[in-house]
């Protein structure tokens, strides 16, 4: 499978470097000067390693599976996330997709690739959540294919944008879960049949309710995947 690096639109890559002329990086929590999150203050945080559901990955759970997988199990293989969405990680987070801070992808992908080496899936390629193409043209970049990308490389896992956001939707921000899964149900499709037998690691920024990852992991296993599992930057709250 090709190791395709994700794409980054022109007028981006001219505002991130005017804006790291005019603005120079500075570590999001200690100032350090020429980077956006030093190594020291990224190992500082707090990583999400308490019991969590062993599908959902909501923290808290015990060796059994949360009530609500109980009842209605979610149709991922399993869902973990690394910091919890708050404080620092959601200043790096908000920076990332807003503020032109697509540099703060490289320590975060590098937590991503820590937390992998403690708790591995089983999987053969990554594959970001995509973003509608209206706002990837606002955008100028996909933030979650840059955190797998910054995964990928370091694991030699390749990363495939084999999804496609096929209908653009309401911001997931403020709708309540049940609202949260309609908004997105059918919003996603597998480009081609290059997911055909595939283990499947799905990347986001932030989990919240997981009908998001939910209904791409639909689109991937239509897709053939044979497996389907997930990794967030962060769980909220």
């Amino acid at each position: 499978m090709p190791y395709r690096e994700p794409r980054v639109l022109p007028w981006e890559q001219l505002a991130s470097l005017l804006t790291d002329l005019l603005f120079p990086p500075r570590c999001i929590a200690c100032g350090q000067v020429d980077t956006w999150l030093c190594e020291p203050c990224a190992e500082r945080i707090p990583r999400l390693e308490g019991p969590v559901c062993p599908r959902c990955g909501m923290p808290g759970a015990k060796a059994a599976l949360c009530p609500r997988c109980q009842h209605e199990p979610p149709r991922l293989d399993g869902i973990r996330s690394v910091f919890l969405f708050d404080g620092l990680v959601r200043d790096a987070i908000h920076r990332l997709k807003y503020r032109h801070g697509r540099q703060i992808a490289q320590p975060l992908g590098q937590a991503m690739a820590d937390f992998w080496h403690r708790h591995p899936y089983p999987v053969d390629v990554i594959v970001p959540v995509p973003l509608h193409p209206s706002r990837l043209l606002r955008r100028g970049y996909n933030q979650s294919a840059l955190l797998g990308y910054e995964m990928g490389r370091r694991l030699e896992l390749p990363l495939d944008e084999a999804l496609q956001r096929t209908r653009a939707t309401a911001s997931q921000m403020r709708l309540k879960a049940a609202d949260r899964r309609q908004n997105v149900q059918g919003a996603f499709a597998c480009v081609d049949g290059r997911l055909a037998g595939q283990r499947v690691l799905l990347i986001d920024d932030v989990c919240t309710t997981g009908a998001t990852l939910e209904a791409c992991a639909e689109a991937a296993r239509a897709g053939g995947a044979t497996a389907v599992w997930a990794l967030t930057l962060a769980r909220a709250p």
